[in-house]
């Protein structure tokens, strides 16, 4: 039986999908790169609607025709195969319609962007630095398995290890949709390096990550920039303190300053800073976004509230534990040796269940 509520939604969808098509052949569109690139990207995400939409007509239109063979043949053997046919065409409907059903999800239009992320040590001292240089070899192993790229901007490195602060840009196939589950505040408890007693501490570090603004998501004025450079410091050769590579930006009508001394030149510097700098103008609107949208998802409180503990590493029972779905995992070496993709999955899951429940499909 057809669900015509999901009939509906999806001749709509087709619908657009036809204006779409004609709209990217026009030549004022095609003169205007920046509503061409979004109308191009929008015409590529509804294809895969359009395609289990036909998949699905077909089906009900040879559930009709099976149908009318039934109530016309008189041939046993083809009856008994139509049955057949008719059951199996049946028994795939409903798994047709939940896959219509999460394609139908508004999707976050940001999910595909690359994204900039910072870890920074929080509670703890020292072993709070430790932890966030092991939060950052966690990703660092993810991002392999995934083939990503990722480059550090800045870095401030630990009185004992890891790291008090890390920002590095992460780019790939639909990065920020799979990392924004990350954004919060992780919590470690063992028994520090530093622990001469044997007793177990907890200690915290902040996960931020922001979808990477492109240039056609926020124009900045050459005159709302204060460049400053300075000599880098750290690892890093010979140019270290002795050239002026490191770049620091400060947008002067909102004050936020981004730094970058990563790069030995000055110029892959700036443009890796103005790059932070676009991004953190857009998530100042795109925060708004989150924000409303955390009231009522509770998997999506990490981007929503950056100080939410989202999930909690215990080392003396080999335990994770995601406090959002309540999710506990007892294959700690193997999730900080960067195999994270099945809390992501169940985190993604949980998500799109809520989702299905406020679109009413």
């Amino acid at each position: 039986m057809a669900n015509n509520m999901i009939l509906e939604r999806l001749e709509g969808v087709k619908t657009r999908f036809i204006e779409v098509g004609e709209l990217l052949t026009k030549p004022d569109i095609l003169s205007d790169m920046d509503r061409y690139v979004k109308l191009n990207k929008e015409y590529k995400d509804l294809q895969p609607i359009i395609e289990s939409y036909e998949r699905y007509k077909l089906a009900l239109s040879n559930i009709t025709s099976t149908k009318e063979l039934l109530g016309t043949e008189k041939d046993e053997e083809m009856r008994e195969m139509a049955k057949v046919e008719l059951e199996a065409l049946n028994s795939h409907i409903p798994e047709m319609e939940e896959e219509i059903k999460m394609l139908l999800i508004p999707v976050d239009p940001e999910d595909e962007k690359n994204a900039v992320m910072e870890i920074r040590a929080g509670t703890g001292g020292d072993e709070a630095s430790i932890f966030a240089g092991d939060l950052f070899r966690m990703y660092s192993k993810y991002f392999e398995q995934k083939g990503w790229k990722a480059e550090i901007n800045r870095f401030s490195e630990g009185t004992a290890g890891g790291y008090k602060e890390v920002v590095f840009s992460v780019s790939g196939d639909g990065v920020y949709g799979i990392l924004k589950y990350e954004s919060g505040v992780h919590r470690v408890q063992r028994v520090p390096q530093t622990e001469t007693q044997g007793r177990i501490h907890t200690s915290a570090a902040s996960v931020v990550v922001l979808p990477e603004a492109d240039e056609f998501d926020v124009v900045i004025k050459n005159e709302d920039i204060r460049k400053d450079t300075y000599c880098s410091s750290g690892p890093g050769g010979q140019s270290v303190n002795t050239t002026y590579s490191a770049i620091r930006l400060t947008h002067i009508p909102t004050g936020i300053v981004v730094t970058c001394q990563d790069e030995k030149s000055q110029l892959k510097n700036y443009d890796k800073a103005l790059i932070e700098l676009r991004t953190r103008l857009y998530n100042l609107e795109y925060q708004k976004y989150l924000d409303e949208v955390s009231h009522r998802r509770k998997t999506m409180v990490s981007t929503g509230d950056r100080s939410a503990k989202i999930r909690t590493y215990n080392y003396p029972q080999g335990r994770m534990t995601d406090h959002r779905i309540n999710l506990t995992m007892y294959n700690l070496p193997s999730i900080l040796d960067g195999n994270i993709q099945e809390i992501i999955d169940k985190l993604q899951m949980a998500e799109n269940t809520e989702r299905l429940k406020e679109s009413n499909i």
